[in-house]
């Protein structure tokens, strides 16, 4: 174990923490021989995203993929968020599952590293989710265009913010920062801005919830007034 590597316990202990949050804070830790890991959150990415048509009663397969694909990025933002700041471990997402036939997810290892001790935390919270995201990406089933797939990550990291504020609000500080530093790294620069201080959010791409049946748009939607 390296000096910026966090004990299998502690990041254990803080994903039974945050959990606590509910809703997409939760994921779930099971031992390795219970899941198949490498893959195979990409291998069942299709499935979900054809749920997501039949819910609807669409057959535009790029909005199923990318309601799906947003929903995939909030729960990873929320819970890395939250052991990132209410912790400061940055959990390591590679080994990431899903924990069932529906869409909660799990790791089958539980790995992470301090943040204080890296280089960027800013950086490795980013690139744990993005990591994860591209590779699901990579095996779409319909085109979608990635200002889209981006849009749709910086939506999912402000809502995530956003909840994880009205939790704990003694994190506004820390959680600010670390959200709009995140918004400028990597491919969620100019994918939208924060418009204010409870982390409102309105993004520069749309999610296509709208061509869904009866689907509207969302609170950030760029469509929007």
């Amino acid at each position: 174990m390296n000096a910026t590597e966090a004990r299998p316990e502690q990041v254990t202990e803080a994903l039974r923490d945050i959990a606590r949050l509910g809703g997409f804070f939760a994921l779930d830790t099971v031992a390795p021989r219970d899941r198949a890991g490498g893959g195979a959150l990409r291998d069942g990415f299709a499935a979900r995203a054809r749920a997501v048509n039949d819910r609807f009663g669409t057959a535009e397969a790029r909005v199923g993929v990318s309601i799906a694909h947003l929903g995939l990025a909030a729960r990873l933002w929320s819970p890395v968020l939250a052991c990132a700041l209410v912790h400061g471990i940055v959990p390591t997402m590679s080994a990431v599952d899903w924990s069932g036939e529906g869409t909660d997810l799990c790791l089958t290892e539980s790995r992470g590293r301090i943040a204080a001790r890296l280089p960027s935390p800013v950086e490795a919270v980013h690139a744990e989710v993005d990591g994860v995201l591209r590779d699901v990406e990579s095996g779409l089933t319909a085109k979608v265009a990635p200002g889209l797939l981006a849009g749709n990550s910086a939506s999912a990291l402000v809502g995530s913010a956003a909840q994880l504020l009205r939790t704990r609000p003694a994190l506004r500080g820390p959680l600010t920062r670390l959200t709009r530093e995140l918004l400028e790294t990597g491919r969620l620069r100019g994918t939208g801005r924060i418009t204010g201080p409870r982390l409102t959010f309105r993004r520069n791409s749309c999610c296509l919830f709208y061509r869904a049946p009866g689907g509207g748009t969302c609170g950030d939607c760029c469509l929007t007034g």
